[in-house]
């Protein structure tokens, strides 16, 4: 028997309403574990209203509660964040990734949870990095073991009925919030013609705080400056079942 002072281990899913972290997690769903399952989300503010569908019929499709976390410190906003930190992006991130996601993900974890992480076969680099960066975890990477890619697993999601998030089927490769900071020209260019009040809300905050997302020559661009031809046009996700996706399909459709 467990004393006071100790917790069954739980895999922790960390679902963010994205594709790979949905098959990721009805992976572990549909295999049976030792561990109890927890899935958790962290909401931000400024991502896609339909994230709230995509997320009920994920509960669906996992047959399971997500739970949903928020730091109301700021609001659980990007916005809030960037005013009080006086900051967009730096060599080390973007503050609203610290503040909205690692550091709600760090006040509901346990020193004993093991977390299930979304990161794709392509996406192996950040896989080791993030463990480098946090020894102390526990850590499961279904995809990577199944050698599943985005690919795959935008094909697994519309497979099992789902209709993909709307950053998805207006071409954007991930489901960030709208107006990413760790977007470059292209893609702000691209935010502009699809979200152009986000567009402005963001240029207005970079005037606000006299800090750029981009950089040109070495100098701030920001982006009421920037050329609308500049960048690189953002590449639409492809859809489609490798050759490790249809036996990922079996694996969870038979359990």
């Amino acid at each position: 028997m467990l004393s006071d002072t100790q917790q069954a281990a739980r895999l922790l899913c960390w679902f963010s309403c994205g594709a790979t972290s949905a098959v990721a997690t009805k992976i572990i769903c549909s295999t049976p574990q030792e561990h109890s399952i927890v899935v958790a989300y962290t909401q931000v503010e400024e991502e896609s209203d339909d994230n709230v569908r995509f997320l009920r019929d994920c509960e669906g499709w996992f047959g399971r509660d997500i739970a949903r976390l928020r730091n109301e410190q700021y609001g659980a906003s990007i916005y809030t964040v960037f005013e009080q930190t006086q900051y967009l992006v730096s060599r080390y991130g973007a503050p609203c990734t610290k503040k909205l996601k690692r550091d709600v993900r760090e006040k509901f974890q346990r020193s004993e949870d093991i977390h299930v992480l979304g990161f794709s076969a392509e996406e192996q680099d950040r896989a080791d990095e993030f463990a480098e960066r946090n020894p102390s975890l526990s850590l499961r990477f279904p995809l990577i073991d199944r050698g599943l890619t985005k690919s795959d697993c935008l094909a697994i999601v519309r497979d099992a009925g789902i209709a993909l998030p709307e950053l998805y089927l207006k071409g954007y490769d991930h489901n960030n919030c709208i107006g990413c900071v760790k977007g470059g020209m292209g893609y702000w260019n691209k935010i502009r013609i699809d979200f152009p009040d986000v567009f402005s809300r963001m240029a207005e905050m970079e005037r606000k705080i006299g800090h750029s997302i981009n950089r040109s020559k070495g100098l701030p661009m920001f982006l009421d400056e920037l050329d609308p031809a500049a960048g690189h046009g953002v590449k639409e996700p492809s859809i489609e079942c490798g050759i490790f996706c249809e036996s990922a399909k079996m694996e969870i459709a038979n359990r």
